[in-house]
């Protein structure tokens, strides 16, 4: 694996031409997704200023153009009419004013007047390497061009250490005030969210206190990508809390969790309901954000990026690496998320499958079970060896995933299985797969698991005992993989 240099990892990105070369190559790659959000080259990580426009879904990603490797960060566009169909816009936000020297980290968007803002962490570090991370604010014109507000909205708080990034932009309207949630570390290394709050959107922005969440306060050594959303009548809190390890998580220390109850912004205490729960309980999926602007009030619309901070991926060998999940519909249901794939995706199924015992590379499927103990074999060869097994148990009401039999093994020290535990009994699964990836659906949203997979030719197979049945359909591509710089 190549040893990157801090030089080369913080290069400037000044011409597309300079990265051309490594984006024809990549596209000869076997793994390239067709329906997910992907790098055109080098590694994209958090999602970044989700949000319905005018008629438009803006997603950022972060990236970083050199390689799978993560250096100077860049905000990349793309847009969606559908929340299916993604067309790569160019990278949306440059690390070039003395703010953001050494990188445009996460943030959120937010529309107001008929105009779009951008709310990043600006990662500026001086010469000796001493990071001061910036909260700063952009827009996005009518013609497409970013404009940077000159000064940053303020800047670190000195009671904290320099971790302190990821805006979240909300309004509330019974106060009419606007507020910032900035994922935090105290002194103390423990994982904090600070809110900031103003009058006016573009200024007057002042700390107005840390994020109370009562029984939570020695929860992880940082909370990144804090993000909350009003599903009915209830507030939905997301972050991903870190250095810390938790239940059916395996040896991992990052991880994303919700909790459910009542945002209060008078007192800043967020009063959950009950316990937190996993978003999601695979491998690969961290950083998750809500979208902002969604009409409907009932729902909120998640995406999150198929990955975690310090792992590593195949693909880095052909200098790649990343995803962004399917876009997800949450709702509220006896006390916890349902979360399901947007609707807008069952667009793209092209024919259905006659079940041959080969598994396409590109495909969902509908599997139903009536609560008895099952196995379902993915990616297997064709002696029904190997693959992704998941396994049911009925009288626990859990399901294990294992993917230690495939042939391309990857990030074994964090664990190569995983506990998924149900509420009820296994009634039906939903999985997309792609060609690096699958996401599972269990109970109509009950719970979820997202994974990167990288299966050899000859992992072609699927398997699955008899009291389960099966439903298949191939998938067209809605991503575009255009070379825009």
């Amino acid at each position: 694996m190549k040893e990157w240099t801090t030089q080369e990892r913080y290069r400037v990105l000044k011409d597309a031409s300079e990265i051309k070369d490594l984006y024809d190559r990549i596209q000869a790659s076997d793994y390239r997704q067709t329906y997910h959000i992907q790098p055109i080259t080098g590694l994209s990580s958090d999602p970044n200023g989700f949000i319905y426009h005018k008629g438009t879904w803006h997603l950022y990603y972060q990236w970083c153009p050199w390689g799978a490797v993560h250096g100077l960060k860049y905000w990349y566009h793309t847009s969606s009419k559908d929340l299916v169909h993604w067309q790569n816009e160019g990278v949306g936000i440059h690390p070039d004013t003395i703010y953001d020297n050494k990188g445009v980290h996460s943030g959120s968007g937010f529309s107001t007047d008929e105009k779009l803002y951008l709310f990043y962490t600006g990662n500026h570090r001086d010469e000796n390497w001493v990071r001061t991370p910036y909260t700063c604010l952009a827009q996005l014109t009518e013609d497409g061009q970013l404009v940077k507000q000159p000064e940053p909205l303020f800047g670190p708080h000195p009671d904290y250490t320099e971790h302190q990034r990821d805006p979240k932009v909300v309004y509330h309207e019974a106060n009419q005030t606007y507020y910032i949630l900035l994922g935090a570390q105290s002194k103390d290394l423990k994982g904090k969210v600070l809110i900031y709050s103003s009058k006016e959107l573009l200024q007057g922005w002042t700390f107005a206190g840390e994020l109370r969440v009562p029984g939570y306060e020695d929860l992880g050594g940082m909370w990144e990508c804090p993000s909350i959303a009003r599903i009915g009548d209830k507030d939905v809190l997301v972050f991903s809390p870190q250095y810390t390890t938790l239940p059916h998580r395996g040896p991992s220390t990052n991880h994303n969790i919700y909790l459910i109850g009542q945002m209060d912004y008078e007192n800043l205490t967020f009063q959950a309901d009950g316990d937190y729960r996993h978003l999601d309980y695979g491998f690969d999926f961290y950083a998750a954000q809500f979208a902002a602007n969604v009409k409907e009030e009932d729902k909120a619309i998640l995406t999150a990026w198929m990955g975690l901070p310090d792992n590593h991926y195949p693909t880095e060998e052909e200098d790649w690496e990343g995803s962004l999940v399917l876009p997800r519909e949450l709702r509220i249901v006896d006390g916890r998320l349902l979360q399901r794939p947007v609707p807008q995706l069952s667009q793209l199924r092209k024919e259905k499958v006659n079940p041959n015992g080969y598994l396409p590379r590109v495909a969902e499927l509908e599997i139903n079970n009536h609560g008895q103990d099952a196995q379902l074999q993915l990616f297997c060869k064709a002696d029904g060896t190997g693959g992704l097994s998941i396994r049911y148990d009925a009288s626990n009401q859990t399901c294990t995933i294992d993917r230690s039999q495939m042939d391309l093994r990857f990030n074994e020290a964090i664990g190569e299985v995983l506990d998924v535990p149900l509420e009820r009994a296994l009634a039906d699964l939903r999985i997309f797969i792609d060609r690096s990836s699958v996401e599972i659906f269990f109970n109509g949203g009950e719970a979820t698991f997202s994974s990167h997979l990288y299966p050899s030719a000859e992992e072609n197979r699927y398997q699955l005992s008899p009291n389960l049945s099966l439903g298949m359909w191939t998938l067209k591509p809605s991503v575009t993989d255009d070379f825009r710089v």
